[in-house]
């Protein structure tokens, strides 16, 4: 093996000990009480190495929130139905809502926390990579159910809302629940709602 491989390797290695460990650290504590000083000795590397790789604990906390979205993502693309290929288009975006809000519930304290960094806005923008793939994927659900609708601007509603304070709040309050069986009612009420004009 060449220097340059084994030097990528390791690389690949260190990054996924130091979100694995943030990982199991945020089990137990919230964002803003983890310090890189405890990821490093979690994830057995040096400080130094965690800020080359992410530059600060919000890129940190970013990437970890990116790596468990990019997570969905596969399973959508690769995965077994209803979120993979082979399930009709209406119980796909079903699945897919009922995913986002528990990726999303789970995420619920990163997503608060880099929105207080100022970084979150970023994740919700059409140019954000995990953004436009989940906003693509719901868009293109809907429209093959229902063309006449705007099925883009609705996506971007749906995401829109998931993004925002109060639902953030209500879901540490309740759970992912009631907010996955309102997305459900939304999504539904659309799709079964008559053409205009009818």
């Amino acid at each position: 093996m060449s220097e340059g491989r084994r030097e990528r390797a390791d690389a690949a290695r260190n990054r996924r000990a130091i979100l694995a460990a943030t990982e199991e650290l945020l089990a137990v504590h919230r964002p803003q009480d983890i310090s890189m000083e405890q990821v490093a000795a979690a994830a057995g590397v040096g400080k130094g190495t965690i800020f080359h790789r992410f530059g600060n604990r919000t890129g940190l906390m970013r990437a970890l929130m990116v790596e468990r979205a990019h997570a969905l993502q596969e399973t959508v693309t690769s995965g077994p139905p209803p979120l993979g290929k082979g399930a009709p288009d209406r119980d796909r975006l079903l699945a897919f809502l009922d995913a986002i809000v528990e990726v999303v519930g789970r995420n619920k304290s990163l997503m608060a926390e880099l929105a207080h960094s100022g970084q979150a806005p970023a994740e919700h923008s059409g140019d954000h990579p995990v953004y436009g793939f989940w906003h693509g994927h719901i868009s293109a659900l809907i429209n093959a159910e229902r063309p006449d609708l705007d099925a883009d601007l609705i996506a971007h509603l749906l995401l829109g809302a998931l993004g925002s304070g109060p639902i953030l709040n209500q879901l540490t309050t309740d759970g992912p629940e009631r907010l996955t069986a309102t997305m459900r009612s939304v999504a539904r009420a659309l799709l079964d709602a008559p053409p205009e004009g009818i």
